[in-house]
């Protein structure tokens, strides 16, 4: 009959099991969302000028590319491309976006866990979710995880132009969450209990159906 081996004594192989599971959790760790290096205080930038996403970017699922240095996506029916750093806590997001679709439907998500995506017809974020003309272009709102519940925020109404080219700005001071077109308001949420922390630190673009490009991506801490 043998005998149970103690802590850390080599295996009939020859290989201590607890820093053979240390070294698989660390890896685990290191793949996970919660491993992704942090924002620092230079920021982050992207201008899409090269021919493939990169390992700066965790695709869900989504026809996401690059084109002529710009991303671009298409029916991605809420399967979001999740940056690789995590975001300050307050913090400033701006990009160049335009629709070619007539329904504009132009969406973001921020403070998201980084690996969310649609695995149905119903979808519910881990994040902000920011549209711009959504619902066939009639809406600007800031959702806070749920984009149909009753608790979005509606902005002005202001429809998207096709083919025009919108420079988008979303920012977090506090409690408070605004987006910005083109200097113009778009929507602001005041949130009690905000969005934060592990779990809510990541940045995503998402798209359900129309025919979106977004450039010059630019995060910076607050």
């Amino acid at each position: 009959m043998s005998r149970a081996r103690a802590p850390g004594e080599p295996s009939r192989y020859g290989s201590p099991v607890r820093p053979l599971l240390l070294v698989a959790s660390l890896a685990l760790a290191a793949c996970t969302p919660q491993g992704d290096p942090a924002i620092g205080p230079d920021g982050f930038s992207d201008d899409f000028e090269r021919e493939s996403l990169g390992d700066h970017w965790h695709n869900t699922g989504g026809r996401y590319q690059i084109r002529d240095g710009w991303l671009n996506v298409r029916g991605a029916r809420n399967r979001p491309l999740w940056l690789r750093r995590r975001l300050p806590r307050d913090v400033r997001i701006s990009f160049d976006v335009r629709s070619e679709s007539p329904a504009g439907d132009i969406k973001v998500e921020v403070f998201g866990d980084g690996s969310s995506r649609a695995t149905s017809e119903s979808y519910t974020a881990t994040s902000y979710v920011v549209i711009f003309g959504g619902w066939n272009n009639t809406i600007n709102a800031i959702a806070r995880m749920n984009e149909h519940g009753d608790d979005r925020v509606v902005g002005p109404r202001r429809p998207v132009e096709i083919g025009r080219t919108y420079r988008m700005r979303i920012e977090r001071r506090g409690s408070r969450i605004s987006a910005w077109v083109d200097d113009e308001p778009l929507a602001s949420r005041d949130d009690p209990e905000p969005l934060e922390g592990r779990g809510h630190d990541h940045f995503a673009f998402n798209d359900w159906e129309a025919d979106l490009w977004f450039d010059n991506l630019r995060i910076e801490p607050l």
